[in-house]
């Protein structure tokens, strides 16, 4: 009989369909059966001796809210015999009323029930306990996490020790995984804990990868990738974080029309093993990003979300140095520019922000210059060793995108049928808040708003917490000027100012969306004995009334 391995997580959902994601201890049919009739079937497939199903649910009504179950083979294995949890739900959105979306990165997995927690309560953790207390309370459409699912590069001390027993940690890549099995067991750790595998199988989530998905500073240049490929160890990390990745985030984020479209896809369920199908992919994808798409367009109503991949499209030589390849430049136009009187709101998703502290913002660029030779080839040895040293690889390490994404932003954001908002989401840096961008001229019509949030569970270093803070300053902003005119640069193309934070903890971050309006609130995770852990408000604000 086959057992339920991990999952479900509910993924996809619009007003009539689903998606439900689940790993299986052997081949078999899922199923899943919705308390109004609605449900679906798939055949599991394949991937290096794990077996998974994605299960496509039609017959949803929009705005109506319906309690499911899964079945393995005609014999049900979810809600678990004896759950605490309420049983799991979808709602279908309907075209009117709010509209919640919380978000927030960079997730270690919490340590087994009863262990020490050395980086405080998750916030997902304690977003399930509220959701689990009160199942019709106020909940999250949808929860979109920006990277940093698993943590590949940076392992639990149980998880060496699971390690340990397959391989030497004294050689490469040491305590960080290694394959395709190795990242199973992040996925397993990170996804059992019983509160987050009770919320990800009832509140729709979407995702994107970050650097630790794969590696620390993932992609930071064309020096660093040559570096990496030189090791015996790092094809294999690569090609098996982009292959889990695929099977276990991003499968999630496509509709159902986009998986019947989907190649490889089709080709991993036809044969009986699609490792081998998915590996020649995710070699492909590595050898040329332009091959794969890992970005993706939501419309939930009158709000878009345009999810963007910030690491596998990066162009890295020097001399054309961009964030996303030409392909993926355009397709990022297309999506933002599409039928602007269709939706209210736009949500731009990047895992790294868009718009840093001004200190961090001008050392990055001032880096760029550098190592692009602004100074003479001494001082781009100099650059590149400290590009690597203090990560400096957001958008304003890539001079001409951060511009470009500027004025896509405010061109987005003009003319009669401009949105409301215009939201660029992002966590990586370990801390929230809130910056506004202003432009020369009149600028655009939208609320344009740079919203960070990270982490969700993890930490940030003491000196990190003193930088962040003293980046925004003035003294830091005329240090920052001084770096730009050392290597040379222009002013950047838009200003902008912080207008809340640095905040630091666990957190998240929900939007609430109704018509033209938009609320943010923050809150963060503080423990409670006996109940588990609770999310407290710090800020509740207007963006757009």
């Amino acid at each position: 009989m086959s057992a339920l391995r991990l999952g479900p997580l509910l993924r996809y959902t619009d007003g009539s369909s689903a998606t439900v994601w689940v790993e299986t201890s052997r081949p078999c049919t899922a199923e899943v059966r919705c308390a109004d009739g609605a449900g679906g079937t798939a055949r599991s497939f394949q991937i290096a001796g794990h077996h998974y199903a994605l299960v496509p649910v039609t017959g949803l009504t929009a705005g109506t809210t319906t309690t499911y179950e899964v079945h393995l083979d005609g014999t049900r294995v979810w809600p678990l015999p004896g759950s605490p949890f309420p049983p799991s739900a979808i709602h279908a959105p309907g075209p009117d009323g709010d509209f919640n979306v919380a978000f927030g990165s960079c997730r270690w997995a919490s340590p087994p029930a009863g262990g020490d927690d050395p980086v405080g309560p998750d916030a997902l953790d304690a977003l399930a306990t509220r959701l689990a207390a009160d199942p019709e309370g106020e909940r999250p459409h949808v929860l979109l996490l920006l990277g940093d699912q698993v943590y590949a590069d940076e392992t639990s001390d149980s998880t060496q020790r699971w390690l340990a027993g397959r391989r030497d940690l004294e050689e490469g890549p040491g305590s960080g995984v290694a394959d395709y099995e190795e990242y199973t067991h992040l996925y397993y750790e990170s996804w059992l804990d019983p509160r987050i595998r009770w919320l990800l199988s009832t509140v729709p989530s979407f995702m994107i990868f970050d650097d630790h998905d794969v590696i620390d500073d993932w992609n930071t240049s064309a020096a660093w990738l040559t570096d990496m490929r030189s090791t015996d160890w790092w094809q294999e990390r690569l090609l098996s974080g982009l292959m889990s990745y695929w099977v276990h985030q991003h499968l999630g984020n496509l509709s159902l029309e986009e998986l019947a479209a989907d190649p490889v896809y089709e080709a991993v369920r036809e044969t009986p093993d699609g490792t081998d199908v998915l590996r020649s992919f995710a070699a492909r994808a590595d050898a040329d990003a332009a091959t794969a798409r890992w970005s993706y367009r939501r419309d939930f109503g009158r709000v878009r979300l345009v999810m963007v991949d910030s690491r596998a499209a990066r162009v890295l030589a020097e001399d054309e140095r961009a964030m996303l390849d030409p392909g993926e430049e355009a397709w990022l136009r297309e999506q933002m520019l599409d039928g602007p009187e269709t939706y209210d709101h736009l949500l731009i998703g990047t895992s790294l922000p868009w718009l840093l502290p001004h200190l961090v913002h001008d050392a990055e660029q001032w880096n760029a210059a550098l190592c692009g030779g602004e100074r003479g080839e001494r001082w781009a040895r100099f650059g590149e060793k400290v590009r690597r040293a203090a990560d400096l690889e957001h958008w304003s390490a890539f001079p001409e995108s951060f511009a470009g994404l500027a004025e896509l932003i405010a061109e987005a954001g003009s003319g009669r049928d401009a949105p409301a908002t215009v939201c660029v989401l992002s966590g990586d840096v370990h801390h929230a808040y809130i910056a506004e961008p202003s432009w020369p001229g009149p600028g655009p019509d939208a609320r344009v708003v740079q919203l960070v949030c990270s982490p969700v569970h993890n930490s940030v270093p003491l000196s990190m917490r003193l930088a962040f803070r003293i980046g925004w300053s003035a003294m830091a902003r005329g240090l920052g000027r001084g770096l730009a005119r050392h290597a040379r640069l222009p002013d950047p193309p838009v200003g902008w100012r912080k207008t809340g934070g640095p905040w630091f903890g666990n957190q998240l971050m929900t939007l609430t969306l109704r018509g033209r309006s938009a609320r943010l609130r923050l809150e963060h995770a503080k423990a409670r004995e006996g109940t588990g852990p609770r999310l407290t408000t710090l800020l509740d604000a207007e963006i757009a009334p």
